[in-house]
């Protein structure tokens, strides 16, 4: 197990896992702020959440009402 974490390239995963989590953070305040969205809120919720990085994306693409 120790031999696997040091063969892990923290400096190339790191830069992902940080964006990933500013997207996911800005998609949650975007979904709070508006009121009105293309379906359900709590299923965008679970999609943003669940869904790694397609998630928040699919919000910005689809659940958006502008």
């Amino acid at each position: 197990m120790e031999e696997m974490f040091q063969m892990m390239r923290w400096d190339l995963i790191l830069p992902i896992i940080l964006i990933e989590l500013v997207l996911i953070i800005v998609a949650l305040v975007d979904l709070i702020r508006n009121k009105e969205t293309n379906g359900p809120r709590w299923l965008w919720v679970i999609l943003i959440l669940f869904i790694q990085v397609f998630g928040p994306i699919l919000y910005f693409l689809f659940g958006r009402k502008h």
